[in-house]
């Protein structure tokens, strides 16, 4: 059977610092509850699991936060949760769970899932699962785009052939990969109606992946495949040298954006929402007949727009709008919402000023 050789890879090795200050390195956001009392990555292995099960699930995280990933997966098995030794993108992460999932299963079919996202609509979201696996077990390069919903800028997008229809279960050619837009350019790729945004989730064969990147990413390839047997007691000493040597770059740019093989499926709106900012938590959450998110208690006089997160202690808000607040027992961010992408810049002035306290 087909299934018996599927397996899921969660990278969970951000930091999540525009969630500052409630992501912190050792409690990042894919930690974190954002709705029915699931972390991000709980709620990403409950998503899977009727496709994929959580023990043919794989976890690459920081050395920070695979301590908390392993008591919130208690179901994964926690050789199977995985502290890069340094950050090098996803070309070199997902190269090495490529490499260790072939060591395991030569026939080994990978789909590779990030732990931050919200999925609403989970029945027709693993639909697209299990076509997509099916794709990549035929050998393609598989990513699934998400038909927009407005034109985003803070994501990259995926141009499909014209025609291509949303929510069909056929995988099709991609046509090219896009960055992420200025906003008069995104509102022409939603207008054209064969852009989706890129959900960087991707499948394929693992003996596949690992082809393309002695192709594209020699150096890296080399380097994993220099790699002690997974499990042996050198396997994982010889991943902190080795990892330095490869090369920072992501799967996208790596591999994705270069292959002649890479198919799509062009999904329907089945509620993906990539939790990237606070105001993602905004676009999320219920709101009071003044558009304010009040996600513990606050009292909102004349006041429109806002969302607040403080659960120690009231806020109240008078007379302003279009606000992020969110209080945490030593921090407190107040920030303009058309500023949520820039809350890192935040992250970046603390590290300046030697603040590992407040990281």
């Amino acid at each position: 059977m087909p299934g018996s050789h599927y397996y899921g890879l969660i990278l969970a090795g951000g930091r999540g610092t525009r969630f500052w200050p409630r992501s912190r390195k050792r409690f990042a956001k894919q930690v974190l509850q954002f709705s029915g009392g699931r972390s991000l990555i709980q709620a990403t292995v409950d998503r899977l699991a009727p496709v994929i099960a959580p023990d043919r699930l794989w976890v690459l995280t920081s050395r920070d936060l695979r301590d908390v990933i392993v008591r919130q997966l208690p179901e994964v098995p926690s050789r199977q949760i995985l502290a890069e030794p340094l950050q090098r993108n996803t070309g070199p992460a997902i190269g090495l769970a490529a490499h260790i999932l072939h060591s395991v299963d030569p026939a080994a079919v990978m789909g590779v899932f990030p732990a931050d996202h919200i999925v609403g609509k989970t029945a027709v979201f693993r639909t697209v699962l299990r076509s997509a696996l099916r794709g990549a077990a035929a050998g393609h390069l598989m990513v699934v785009g998400i038909q927009p919903r407005w034109p985003e800028t803070g994501y990259g997008y995926i141009e499909f052939p014209r025609g291509a229809k949303a929510g069909s279960k056929e995988a099709v050619p991609v046509r090219s990969f896009r960055e992420k837009p200025q906003l008069a350019q995104a509102r022409r790729y939603v207008a054209a109606g064969n852009y989706y945004w890129n959900s960087g989730m991707f499948f394929w064969r693992a003996d596949v992946l690992l082809e393309q990147l002695r192709r594209y990413l020699p150096r890296t390839a080399t380097v994993l495949a220099a790699l002690p047997p997974f499990g042996s007691r050198r396997f994982a000493a010889q991943v902190a040298r080795a990892f330095p040597l490869c090369d920072n770059i992501s799967i996208d740019f790596g591999v994705m954006e270069k292959a002649n093989n890479v198919s799509g499926i062009a999904a329907a709106d089945f509620g993906w929402n990539d939790v990237g900012s606070w105001n993602a938590v905004y676009e999320l959450a219920p709101r009071d007949a003044c558009g304010n998110v009040i996600v513990h208690q606050a009292i909102c006089l004349e006041a429109h727009n806002n969302l607040v997160d403080a659960p120690r202690k009231m806020v109240a808000l008078l007379g302003v709008k279009d606000l992020i607040v969110v209080d945490t027992p030593d921090a407190l961010l107040v920030a303009d919402r058309a500023q949520a992408q820039q809350v890192g810049d935040v992250v970046k002035a603390l590290e300046k000023q030697k603040r590992g306290d407040l990281l």
